[in-house]
């Protein structure tokens, strides 16, 4: 059995140049907005491009699984060989052909032409996600590291609170072509942005073939346990997300127009306390923070999906604890499972995380879809409460599989800061700089 990377190990590289943290952390979100923009803006454009394409609901139904297939099949694959090529330069190659293949969306004259620019697509912005999260792993030190992935995981609420507003907008007045234009020019600016502000992180220096490291990395027991965890974290949103709207009109008594306000409010509350998150990340031990935030989760995932007629402010106030609360599982999980893989592995594991992240939450969609009926007679959709208890079971599963890993890797787990202390207190009072050394 191969030793556990040691803590040493996750201490990120040397930059080739100063780092503004800063600047570098708001230019990673910004391309983690535009790509997630990407994706998130195909779902509410289903009754314009099915009119337009005179397409089923299955063959939109792929449209949309396009991106996230086609980011799970070239995640694993470009896990082979992405530590052996500089995060920058393999993030503004992918990026580069993110923007390309988002305009190619805009350009699409038919349904087939779309559907291919939407696998490009994926093949590039999932990858180049993974890469993101790679280099707040290298660059940003362990300590500040959960505030880290948390400011870059502002994007999705952004996305929730500015980009579907924006681009559904756009699209009532110019049609569903303008919204991928608007997303290549804003891409284009964040290339320009992410070539100027972006660190050299040094690259690992090739010491065995790529296909021997990918199959150490991928049979690692640390690396098996965070993949684990990856799974079950994404499954019990991913299951309950996507039926979550359609139930409100159905059941609670939403109309279409009213259903902006819960990802106007869920959105605009998830960007006030995601870095409220990611702070008592850092400062507590990471585990206890998930469980702890898991139980209002899943409070909030058993009422929603057993409501039935409700005022609408009420209704908004329990999205929103939704909306909160599953955004704040990510930053604890996903510091530890950067925390845990030791450098050189990073850039491969993270591009098979995402790989993984993408295959969960396709399976966990298509597995509650199995549980929805609708009610011939009323419209309403039935069983959203067996959804939510699969939510409930995978939510318990990712505090079990975080456990789990941090038996494996401790230090993924614990404030450092608190480490450091006992490490001084363990060697003895340390002599005034006037005494005479022994």
């Amino acid at each position: 059995m191969r030793p556990s990377p040691s803590p040493v190990a996750s201490v990120p590289p040397a930059a080739a140049r100063p780092v503004r943290e800063g600047v570098m952390l708001l230019t990673l979100a910004a391309v983690q907005f535009t790509h997630i923009m990407d994706f998130m803006i195909m779902m509410p454009l289903g009754s314009h491009l099915m009119r337009i394409f005179e397409i089923n609901p299955g063959q939109f139904s792929r449209l949309v699984a396009a991106y996230g297939m086609s980011a799970a099949v070239t995640g694993f694959v470009a896990g082979i060989f992405l530590d052996y090529i500089p995060r920058r330069r393999a993030l503004l190659f992918l990026y580069a052909g993110f923007v390309v293949s988002t305009l190619g969306c805009a350009l699409a004259p038919t349904h087939h032409w779309l559907l291919v620019a939407r696998i490009v697509a994926g093949a590039f912005g999932g990858v180049a996600g993974s890469v993101v999260t790679a280099m707040v792993g290298d660059v940003i030190p362990v300590e500040r590291r959960g505030r880290g992935m948390a400011v870059v995981g502002a994007a999705f609420p952004l996305a929730s609170i500015l980009g579907l507003p924006a681009g559904l907008m756009l699209v009532s007045a110019f049609g569903w072509h303008a919204v991928f234009v608007l997303l290549a020019a804003l891409s284009s600016c964040v290339w320009v942005l992410a070539w100027r502000a972006l660190p050299q992180v040094p690259v690992q220096v090739a010491t065995q073939h790529p296909l021997r490291q990918m199959r150490e990395m991928l049979t690692h027991r640390v690396h098996l346990r965070g993949f684990v965890l990856t799974a079950v974290l994404i499954w019990g949103g991913a299951s309950v997300a996507p039926f979550m709207a359609p139930s409100m009109v159905a059941n609670v008594g939403f109309s279409e127009k009213q259903l902006s306000w819960i990802y106007l409010f869920g959105g605009a509350a998830t960007f006030l306390t995601t870095y409220c998150f990611g702070w008592l990340s850092d400062r507590f031990d990471k585990v206890l923070v998930l469980a702890c935030v898991s139980v209002f989760t899943i409070s909030t995932i058993l009422y929603i999906t057993r409501m039935g007629p409700t005022p609408v402010p009420l209704a908004l106030i329990v999205t929103t604890l939704f909306f909160v609360t599953m955004s704040g599982r990510f930053a604890p999980s996903m510091t530890m499972v950067a925390n845990a893989v030791e450098s050189r592995y990073r850039g491969g594991f993270m591009s098979v995380n995402s790989a993984i992240q993408q295959a969960s939450g396709a399976m966990a969609n298509i597995v509650a879809g199995w549980f929805m009926t609708k009610e011939a007679a009323t419209g309403r959709l039935l069983g959203y409460d067996r959804v939510g208890l699969m939510a409930t079971a995978a939510f318990v599963l990712t505090v079990a599989a975080a456990a789990w890993l941090r038996a494996a890797a401790p230090w993924a787990a614990r404030n450092p800061r608190i480490g450091k202390k006992r490490t001084l207190a363990a060697s003895g009072p340390v002599p005034p700089p006037s005494c005479p050394e022994a």
